[in-house]
């Protein structure tokens, strides 16, 4: 802060640099306008006293020359001047948040900071990102797992996702961590590398990024770090939470065409496995068709070839019983009453007193 007496009545105000700064441009601006009309003026008079044409025009010509010239190095001096007030204002914010995050953060218990920091950047996202990236989505991660040989499961804080074309664009685990200066243990950001990697390779985020206060001494944490020694990791400060975020997702649409021709040779590696499986199966299936109608039919050849061996059998004996009935037959044909009668009285007596009977009635009548 400056202070300022008035050169009249002695009465001294407070003003911030800023303000300081742009009373001296005023000045120096009025002073030099002041001092170049002063020499425009004295040329006006040097060329009336000499009957208004007694300088040469090349003598003119430089002169008005050098009046551009000193106009054009007024306005670069102005102009400069402006741009440092500017950067004076910013840096004075940038001073004031910077405090304003230290008393932030010695003002609240280490539980209450960790959750005002999660609000903070949730509420950064749904006011900076959200209207930006619809198909984009910032969620609490509130699912624990577990790994064989740990004895507890972990989790992360928010999981950021976006895809486009049901391809992934950019997938970040983010961990929020903060403390005040009462906490009797001070943590380091490496502290939590280790537990960030390992969340973020649980649910498969292709980037980790821990947002955090600790260490606010430490200059080198300033901006966007890379964690040395961790695959795709960052650490930041809040104020670089919304910049981290963009840069990543920039980064993955400039290789999303990539992406998405390797999901595609995926996905035909997968349909020509699928068409080799369904081969492999339709062929298995059709192998077990044949070998059953093979089964089938052979069952049925042998079904025939006894079938003709049983009618083989079948006409053996009937030729045999033609055989038979031809020999029968033959009996039959050399038959006679003389046959049958030969040695017996009684018939051949029958036989004759018949026909003695049929002769003395005469011939049938028709």
């Amino acid at each position: 802060m400056k202070e300022i007496k008035c050169p009249k009545c002695g009465t001294a105000i407070t003003v911030n640099d800023a303000d300081f700064a742009e009373l001296i441009s005023q000045v120096r601006n009025e002073e030099f306008n002041a001092e170049l009309n002063r020499r425009v003026a004295d040329v006006r008079q040097l060329i009336a006293a000499q009957n208004k044409q007694a300088l040469s025009d090349k003598e003119h010509e430089i002169e008005l020359l050098r009046l551009k010239a000193q106009q054009a190095v007024a306005d670069a001096v102005a102009k400069k001047e402006d741009e440092i007030r500017k950067k004076e204002v910013v840096i004075e914010g940038l001073e004031k948040e910077v405090e304003l995050y230290k008393s932030f953060k010695a003002k609240r218990s280490v539980k209450l900071l960790g959750e005002d920091l999660e609000q903070h950047c949730y509420a950064l996202y749904n006011q900076m990102l959200l209207p930006v990236m619809p198909g984009a989505t910032f969620v609490k991660d509130n699912e624990s797992v577990k790994e064989e040989g740990e004895s507890s499961g972990t989790k992360g804080d928010f999981i950021f996702r976006l895809e486009e074309d049901k391809v992934e664009v950019v997938s970040i685990m983010f961990e929020m961590k903060n403390e005040s200066d009462v906490t009797a243990t001070k943590h380091r950001n490496a502290d939590f590398y280790a537990k960030l990697d390992i969340d973020r390779k649980k649910k498969g985020c292709e980037y980790a990024v821990l947002v955090s206060m600790l260490e606010l001494d430490n200059e080198g944490f300033s901006g966007i770090n890379v964690i040395p020694g961790y695959e795709k990791m960052y650490m930041v400060r809040p104020d670089q939470f919304i910049p981290i975020i963009t840069l990543l997702v920039q980064s993955g649409k400039k290789s999303l065409d990539a992406r998405k021709q390797l999901v595609d040779a995926k996905n035909r590696s997968l349909d020509l496995t699928n068409f080799e499986d369904q081969l492999i199966a339709f062929k298995d299936a059709f192998g077990k068709n044949v070998v059953n109608a093979k089964k089938k039919y052979d069952e049925a050849i042998e079904g025939i070839d006894k079938t003709i061996k049983t009618m083989e059998a079948i006409k053996k004996a009937l030729q045999v019983s033609a055989g038979h009935l031809d020999a029968a037959e033959n009996k039959v044909e050399g038959l006679t009453i003389k046959k049958l009668t030969k040695g017996n009285a009684t018939v051949s007596a029958l036989i004759e007193e018949a026909r003695a009977q049929k002769a003395s009635e005469g011939p049938d009548e028709q």
